[in-house]
């Protein structure tokens, strides 16, 4: 089968989100083929170069969603496209198509800027048909007459815009928009619509593959909506975390517009989503968190299966069997103590270290020997500097008269480490240096962290946000998120009983082990693949077909359908070395200027990876009602 796995920002790039489940994903499903079309976010990602690519891999497009205006684009996905970006505008359209362009774009901003009626459910009413019209329509016209570059950001755009925030109907917010907001709108669609000029629809591209994979919600899965259209071709998507979620908590606080961009913004990507999960043949959510977002954005929960982000359980095997056998043995599991809390993380607001350490104040009131260890990745940015500045600050005032620093003998009850030192040189030591780890975030997605300390055995005390309930099961204490008084007398309760912590820890060791493996993950979509190929009907090429369809006979060469480069043109070009390993990537599958890394195979620390799991979750918060703060 040749799957298209469809990413942004992430896999085959070194850095970004996702790149190591999409890895995993790729070299876990060997008998299948895999066509990547990636686009990329920024000049800095691309000159990072790619990970190593695994045989199945055998053709790799990107295209960038950043700048196209500076002329440097690079890469194969965009072949073309900085011709049609520089030529291919409004200027370059006949009467007929600068027409085709006003009724399709003005069909697209009138769904955006009128609001359903209420009752209307999320993919149905006038709306959702006007936006439909108007996205595949300006897609067509991209296919047929060059790129959308010029025409979104002309004049005719923002004069549509401008009718489109006055008419009847529209909301106050949308209606105060201004002559810059209508501008800063316009270059803001024509970023989002950006993947509709790319050259991948065709039968050589997109349309030579089996099914479309996309990795994310949002513009990764664009180009799938679009081969589904023209070819036909099924559409699966995976959301390990809330894309439209995620473009909320941006637009509130990442960008410099006015609230009537920001709510043009929330109602372009909340219509993009319900196409996506209307039209795709399958939706697979990472948690039932992410569930419940999909579904109040349109998704038919027919047509949904959870499937659970894998993790490596085997760097955490020696601390979690440890734990079990000392468990069983009726010892302490603690490698410092029976009074030592831990937390794991990245340092950020969301994690809310200052209410851990009001709770750690409680808990010391209670226990006196009690011990914090907090383990963060390297602080990077203002932000997260000044974070961690502020809560040292705080941990010196709670606890005035013991000194902050290093974990030593005699020192302050609560230190802040960084994983890679001589005493905690690898992640599972740090699980493994206490008896409870803490979860005190008040945004979560997939808690990663809480996994990884069942896989360790260890007991967890979390708060009460995103998906940590639904992983927990049961085998941990759960409280109110911003509740120091909560959070300190959990972990009380669980310090003071060893026998609780061990049964508990087994608990969560044998359920991490059931549902978070890479092993299930990977099972889960080979079953996936299989399912969505079998009701999908066969598309044969003109050429193995007779004059009423039926196959001719060998018509298609029987090696043709086995994995390998052999069938490919050019491929006695290859290099006769090595022809199966590793490296053996094609040259022409890497952009102009890519830097591969010395040893690109290996995954990246845990304690160095992006938010949970890998980007887009990490501010994925529950609705109202999902017990989220």
């Amino acid at each position: 089968m040749r799957i298209g796995l469809l990413t942004d920002g992430g896999y085959p790039y070194a850095t970004g989100e996702s790149r190591l489940w999409c890895d995993r994903l790729v070299r876990g499903l060997p008998q299948h083929e895999f066509d990547l079309f990636a686009l990329s976010r920024s000049a800095h990602q691309e000159a990072q170069g790619w990970v190593q690519l695994p045989y199945q891999v055998s053709r790799v497009r990107t295209a960038p969603l950043w700048a196209p205006e500076d002329g440097t684009l690079r890469g194969s996905g965009e072949r073309g496209l900085l011709a049609r970006l520089v030529t291919g505008g409004e200027q370059s359209y006949g009467r007929r198509d600068r027409k085709r362009f006003t009724e399709h774009l003005t069909a697209l901003a009138t769904a955006v800027c009128t609001p359903d009626r209420a009752g209307t459910e999320a993919g149905e009413g006038p709306g959702a048909e006007l936006f439909t019209a108007g996205l595949y329509g300006l897609a067509e016209l991209a296919r047929e007459r060059g790129g959308l570059h010029l025409a979104l950001r002309s004049e005719t755009t923002v004069r549509i815009l401008e009718a489109a925030t006055r008419a009847h109907g529209t909301g106050r917010t949308v209606r105060s928009a201004t002559v810059p907001d209508h501008l800063a709108f316009a270059a803001e669609l024509e970023r989002a619509l950006r993947p509709l000029s790319l050259d991948w629809y065709d039968q050589e591209s997109l349309g030579a593959v089996d099914l479309c994979h996309a990795a994310s919600g949002g513009a990764a899965a664009l180009p799938g909506l679009l081969a589904k259209r023209f070819f036909g071709v099924p559409l699966l998507v995976t959301e390990h975390g809330v894309p439209l979620r995620a473009h909320y908590l941006a637009a509130a606080s990442g960008t410099p517009y006015g609230a009537s961009v920001r709510a043009l913004l929330a109602a372009f990507h909340g219509r993009l989503a319900t196409e996506i999960y209307r039209q795709a043949a399958l939706v697979t959510p990472g948690n039932t968190h992410v569930r419940r977002w999909q579904q109040r954005c349109g998704a038919d929960p027919a047509r949904q299966r959870t499937v659970y982000p894998g993790m490596a359980a085997e760097r955490f095997g020696p601390v979690g069997e440890d734990a079990e056998r000392l468990g069983a043995a009726g010892e302490g599991a603690e490698a410092d103590g029976p009074d030592t809390l831990v937390w794991v993380g990245r340092i950020e607001p969301a994690k809310d270290l200052i209410a851990l350490l009001h709770a750690f104040a409680e808990v010391r009131r209670a226990r006196p020997d009690a011990r914090l260890r907090i383990f963060g990745a390297p602080a990077e940015g203002d932000e997260a500097t000044t974070y961690l500045a502020h809560c040292t600050a705080l941990a010196a005032q709670l606890f005035p008269d013991e000194a902050t620093g290093a974990h030593t003998e005699g020192s302050s009850p609560v230190t802040f480490e960084e994983i890679g030192g001589p005493e905690i040189p690898d992640l599972a030591e740090a699980y493994g240096a206490g008896g409870v780890i803490v979860l005190s975030s008040t945004v979560e997605g997939f808690p990663v962290s809480l996994v990884e300390a069942m896989f360790c055995g260890r007991a967890t005390v979390s708060t009460d946000v995103g998906a940590v309930v639904e992983v927990i099961g049961g085998t941990g204490l759960v409280v109110p998120p911003r509740n120091p008084k909560a959070l300190g007398d959990a972990c009380v309760a669980l310090l003071r009983d060893p026998e609780r912590r061990a049964r508990l820890g087994a608990a969560a060791r044998a359920r991490a082990l059931e549902l978070f493996t890479v092993e299930q993950n990977l099972a889960a979509f080979r079953g996936i693949y299989l399912e969505l190929m079998s009701h999908t009907p066969v598309r044969r090429d003109a050429d193995t077909v007779d004059a009423h369809g039926d196959p001719l006979p060998f018509a298609t060469p029987p090696e043709a359908h086995l994995l390998g480069h052999w069938t490919q043109p050019g491929a006695h070009l290859r290099p006769p070395e090595d022809p199966e390993g590793p490296a053996a990537v094609p040259s022409w599958a890497a952009p102009s200027g890519a830097r591969l890394p010395d040893r690109p195979g290996e995954p990246e620390p845990e304690h160095a990876r992006e938010p949970e799991p890998e980007g887009v979750c990490a501010v994925a918060a529950a609705p109202a009602g999902d017990g989220d703060a």
